[in-house]
């Protein structure tokens, strides 16, 4: 059976397994980076690929596994790719590239890995056509193959280059630094936000974590208003593809009414934030405010708070980080609120003046950081 891989930034692994789960896929298996997974029983896979590219919250983007083997000389790595049935997928006109990496792996040479990848998909396909040429004028395909401690993996991306999973649509600008959309996600469900809990982001910048908040609570399906690689490709038919939207709609809670508040300092973020959620569709659902860290009132005796301040290496100077910490304490401690907040800063504590009840490693972008939680 022809599997999926779903990608996925470090440390965030178990929440897409999570959702892979819930959307009825089997055979899981959690990995660094990646949680593969089967088509649940009496679904074919090109159902499987437009609820996964649809549905995903937190995955970096959606993959088809078509290959994986051991590869320690370019002769056999040539043998081996080109026994795979590139021809089940890429038709005669289409137009594919390769992308690749080498880790730990004797074939350490990224770019002769690539093109001896696709010097081996183009005679597969050639034999498959019974043609010496390709036009490539058809859909695009891209093809990634990676190394890893000499085993290499092939996978096609039915989500598309530089079209990752984070971009739903909504998101025109963004302020300076901001989060992916996935990492927001992932934030908001490691907390295990639920619609009937009040949410507030009082450093909300471009206001991607309400947002999110906003599309959880009401089951707004995040690749609604995006378009994938995949879909202009013959084996996964358009009617899927339409079939699958009308049903996304169908599932959207119209009665969902979640409290969500969102603050900033900066008014021009603030507007940004607001238009935002306008394209997202779920601006009635937040409320925005331009107002200071310093006085934040809490909307309600209980909540929820999921917080990505700037952080003192990379907007602002250190001091005035530690003040913003500390008023985050002030307002939260001794309160009923779950609070979760992400940053690299290792004084964060101190300046909180608590200590958290539990602490995850993550990747913001390139940033470590550590996402610390107070409930």
């Amino acid at each position: 059976m022809t599997k999926l891989i779903a990608t996925a930034a470090f440390g965030i692994e178990s929440i897409v397994k999570w959702e892979v789960e819930n959307l009825g896929f089997t055979d899981i298996k959690c990995q660094d980076r990646h949680v593969e997974f089967s088509p649940k029983e009496g679904t074919d896979i090109a159902t499987a690929i437009v609820t996964a590219n649809l549905w995903l919250r937190s995955a970096d983007r959606v993959l088809i596994k078509m290959g994986e083997f051991k590869a320690t000389t370019f002769d056999g790595l040539f043998e081996q790719v080109k026994a795979i049935s590139w021809g089940d997928w890429i038709p005669a006109d289409g137009k594919f590239t390769v992308m690749g990496k080498s880790v730990q792996s004797g074939l350490f040479s990224t770019p002769d890995v690539q093109a001896i990848t696709k010097k081996a998909v183009v005679e597969k396909l050639k034999q498959k056509y019974n043609v010496s040429w390709f036009a490539e004028t058809g859909a695009e395909y891209t093809i990634r193959v990676g190394l890893l401690k000499d085993i290499a993996t092939l996978t096609l991306d039915t989500t598309g280059v530089g079209q990752g999973l984070h971009k739903r649509g909504y998101r025109a600008k963004a302020g300076g630094a901001p989060m992916k959309e996935t990492m927001a996600a992932a934030l908001i469900d490691i907390a295990r936000y639920r619609a009937n809990q009040v949410f507030l982001d009082p450093c909300c910048g471009s206001g991607t974590l309400p947002i999110e908040a906003a599309l959880r609570a009401k089951n707004i399906a995040p690749g609604l208003s995006r378009s994938f690689a995949s879909e202009s490709w013959a084996t996964v038919p358009a009617p899927y593809w339409k079939d699958a939207r009308a049903a996304a709609y169908s599932a959207i809670r119209v009665d969902a009414e979640p409290e969500i508040h969102a603050s900033d300092i900066d008014l021009e973020v603030i507007e940004l934030a607001k238009a935002n959620a306008e394209l997202a569709g779920v601006d009635d659902c937040i409320r925005f405010e331009v107002r200071p860290v310093s006085d934040v009132k809490l909307p309600a005796e209980k909540g929820i708070s999921i917080i990505n301040p700037p952080y003192g290496e990379r907007l602002g100077q250190i001091k005035e980080v530690e003040r913003l910490y500390a008023d985050l304490g002030r307002i939260f401690n001794r309160t009923p609120w779950n609070v979760y907040v992400l940053t690299p800063d290792e004084f964060f504590e101190t300046a909180y003046k608590k200590k958290a009840r539990a602490k995850r490693k993550l990747f913001n972008g390139m940033i470590k950081t550590d996402y610390y939680q107070y409930f």
